[in-house]
């Protein structure tokens, strides 16, 4: 019986069974969009093998040609010499789709299922995914098949971002935030370093085989997110997370009526408003400007927007980029171009630790900002002078650059979607998670388009467009970095009250 176990034993069963529930949460999240980051990767290892200079390659005995030709070995559409703008419209067709597809997502996600909505959506990222490269072995040459097929693949891949954010969301509260969300967010570079190495096995022959096969994991990972994903704690038996109920936040402002011990018991059942059974004993879902109006939010988007602006380009066009300016083969541009998403996992962790320690998010991201201008200088002038320095500045650029950008979809979304202003409503998660992700997929869909019609300018002009957007980036977050001064000048000088006393 219940009552014949000592409180300890009880409270050790309770906090084991909570731990061990929120680790399986944060392995399958993890998984689920490292699935998502796999499928989107092999597009830009396969440009490379898209359209490339033939001359150096034997040539097969079937086939015929002139002896001047050097694109015979090119996939059509993209062997004509504005490949790279045609390139750049099928990047674009997938980002454009997802920017846009992004702001409804958050919408659709609050009023369904996520464990409906996630697995539906990673069944049909599987399939167009693989559609794309069915395009090889159907032997389709037109570009409005692979616009299509993007296109179709933006939309229903914007389920994963909205949905694993507020799923874990639901499950942890704000203390730590940033270093667990830091780690678990490492699944964006896992997922690109992935999809580069499985599309590097093929990219050289049947280069179909380097959508189809990411295509069948992310819906194999889709069944198993369908039968195994737990949405809230409740829903088996476990305790919900405190998101502001800390006592450092109660200090801020007493007077502040979400501060008062109602509004602290509020908060701590905000991940269970929206499993209640009672219909209307959940709080509505917010509006998508009442979203807006909650403190930081357009500025982080704003800042997520030339921040992704950057690192997508880097994910579209890293590989193009060595294997033009290096001369390596296509499959060794992409395996080298992992190194920058290994600098990404770092930098995601030590922005998440740092942030957590000096309860600075902004001051984080605008100082990793600032370093990340002239080290993208530094890597396009001497980065290619040698294996060695390459690897090492590919490693500190990914973690420059993608340490703000995993800060503000992870641990920053979360914050600001489960923000004390919101009286504990956790159904805000979601569009606040859907507004900056969607904002700052915006900036993806620019840098990719960008890089393509500059490119053929010349790559320093590129570099030049990356560290501008970098430099924007950083200006947004002032406002907010000054804010966050203040508040440490106020915290210091309480400590030093009180040690006076």
């Amino acid at each position: 019986m219940r009552s014949s176990l000592a409180p300890g034993v009880w409270f050790f069963r309770a906090f084991s069974r909570d731990s061990w529930f929120r680790g399986f949460i944060l392995l399958m999240t993890f998984l689920i969009y490292t699935t998502y980051h796999m499928s989107r990767k092999p597009i830009s290892v396969v440009k490379s093998r898209l359209h490339q200079n033939c001359s150096g390659i034997i040539e097969p005995v079937n086939k015929s040609h002139s002896l001047n030709d050097t694109t015979w070995c090119n996939w059509a559409p993209f062997d004509q010499s504005n490949y790279k703008e045609l390139l750049g419209a099928v990047d674009n067709a997938f980002l454009v789709a997802y920017a846009i597809g992004m702001f409804i997502s958050g919408i659709f996600g609050e009023r369904l299922p996520l464990r409906y909505y996630l697995s539906a959506g990673m069944l049909l990222s599987g399939l167009f995914t693989s559609l794309f490269g069915l395009g090889y072995f159907w032997n389709i040459h037109v570009l409005w098949y692979f616009v299509l097929i993007q296109i179709c693949n933006g939309l229903v891949q914007t389920t994963g971002w909205p949905s694993v954010v507020t799923c874990v969301g639901n499950w942890f509260g704000k203390g730590k935030r940033g270093l667990i969300m830091g780690i678990w967010n490492s699944h964006t570079s896992v997922g690109n370093i992935l999809g580069s190495l499985v599309a590097g096995v093929w990219v050289d022959g049947q280069w179909g085989l380097s959508f189809v096969v990411p295509g069948i994991v992310i819906a194999i990972m889709g069944l198993v997110t369908f039968f195994f994903l737990v949405e809230y704690p409740e829903d088996v038996d476990c305790t919900p997370p405190q998101h502001h109920g800390e006592p450092e936040e109660n200090l801020d402002n007493p007077e502040d009526p979400a501060n008062r011990p109602h509004a602290n018991k509020e908060s701590s059942l905000e991940s269970a408003g929206s499993g209640s059974k009672e219909p209307s004993a959940g709080p509505a879902a917010i509006s998508f400007f009442g979203a807006l109006r909650i403190p930081g939010v357009i500025e982080f988007s704003l800042c997520l927007l030339f921040a992704k602006l950057v690192s997508y380009t880097f994910l579209y066009w890293l590989p193009l980029y060595i294997f033009n300016v290096v001369h390596f083969s296509a499959k060794e541009a992409g395996d080298l171009s992992t190194l920058f998403d290994v600098g990404g996992i770092i930098g995601g962790i030590l922005a998440g630790l740092i942030s957590d320690y000096t309860n600075g998010r902004a001051t984080t991201c605008c100082v990793m900002l600032i370093l990340a201008a002239p080290m993208m200088f530094l890597y396009n002038y001497v980065g290619q002078n040698g294996i060695s320095i390459s690897i090492v500045m590919l490693i500190i650029c990914g973690a420059l650059v993608n340490g703000p950008y995993a800060l503000i979809t992870t641990a920053v979304s979360a914050d600001l979607g489960t923000h004390k202003s919101l009286k504990g409503n956790a159904k805000a998660l979601s569009t606040v998670t859907a507004i900056i992700d969607g904002t700052g997929s915006i900036g993806a869909a620019l840098g990719p388009l960008l890089a393509g019609l500059i490119s053929p300018t010349g790559w320093n002009n590129v570099f030049y467009m990356l560290i501008s957007a970098d430099i924007l980036a950083c200006l947004l977050l002032c406002r907010l970095v000054y804010k966050e001064i203040l508040a440490w000048r106020s915290s210091l000088r309480r400590d030093k009250g009180y040690r006076e006393m």
